[in-house]
């Protein structure tokens, strides 16, 4: 018996309503002239009205490939449940990606600065620093000693370490904070799209 392997991914982006199946899967049989047929195979996709993400089950591919394969037996090593995000033909103008790039920078640059100022006023590091430095020196601060200039240089250099990257250069070749935190954030987005689909009153009825 011939078995065909498929393994998806949990989303992927398609081109256009009109695309196959080697587009979305990987696809492996030990019958090349089978893989290559299956997987030029075009899946159906009424449900594909514009861009947007939509939900797809394994059961649409299965179905299609009984249809043609009827005696194949089919293995899915992928996800069960999987979205198909269909993007926009013309991308946003260069200027406006710039414009939401600038205007998220600021919002980050001052929402930052007013959150380490209000942490510093409420333990009041100004006065630590003050009393720390006339324990030491025997001397009154004036705010700008070493033990102030020593917490700013740290506190930059701790945070380029953390998020492991400075502008395009990455400090190593693991994966920042923010990398990690978008790909949490991606994921469940795409578990809510499904749980959603999986619970509309098409899908209980049928």
């Amino acid at each position: 018996m011939t078995t065909i392997y498929l393994k998806l991914d949990k989303n992927m982006k398609i081109t256009g309503r009109d695309f196959c199946l080697k587009e979305i899967a990987q696809v492996r049989c030990s019958d090349k002239a089978v893989e290559t047929k299956a997987k030029l195979l075009k899946l159906p996709a009424l449900q594909i009205t514009g861009p947007g993400r939509y939900v797809f089950s394994i059961m649409d591919i299965i179905d299609v490939l009984q249809k043609e394969f009827p005696s194949a037996e089919i293995q899915n090593l992928g996800e069960t449940d999987f979205v198909l995000t269909l993007e926009k033909d013309s991308p946003p103008s260069a200027a406006w990606q710039w414009t939401k790039t600038l205007l998220v920078c600021i919002m980050t640059f001052f929402g930052a600065a007013f959150s380490i100022m209000a942490f510093n006023n409420d333990v009041g590091i100004t006065e630590l620093f003050g009393q720390l430095y006339t324990l030491f020196t025997g001397d009154v601060s004036n705010g700008f000693t070493v033990l102030e200039f020593s917490y700013s240089l740290g506190l930059g250099i701790g945070i380029l370490v953390y998020f492991n990257h400075f502008g395009k250069k990455k400090i190593t070749a693991d994966p920042t904070p923010l990398e990690v935190e978008m790909r949490m954030y991606e994921d469940q987005i795409d578990d809510t799209l499904i749980e959603a689909d999986s619970r509309s009153p098409q899908k209980t009825r049928s």
